[in-house]
């Protein structure tokens, strides 16, 4: 599958934001840069007290509207 589409490119960065808070939440890294859940909060205008689950459901919702 090859993605051509700016939506479609947007999702796909945004489901990589969504599974790098997921490993970063079991202790792993996926960059040597800020963590995922920096970018995710700064992409959504989150302060720094938000939750893990919170992001995560904004970022699924942001992908679904995306795509529809």
């Amino acid at each position: 599958m090859m993605l051509t589409q700016p939506n479609q490119i947007e999702a796909f960065r945004i489901k990589t934001l969504i599974k790098g808070i997921q490993l970063e939440a079991r202790g792993l890294k996926m960059s040597r840069g800020r963590s995922c859940l920096a970018i995710a909060k700064a992409q959504l205008g989150l302060g720094r007290n938000a939750k893990r689950e919170d992001v995560i459901a904004q970022l699924q919702e942001h992908c679904e509207a995306l795509l529809a």
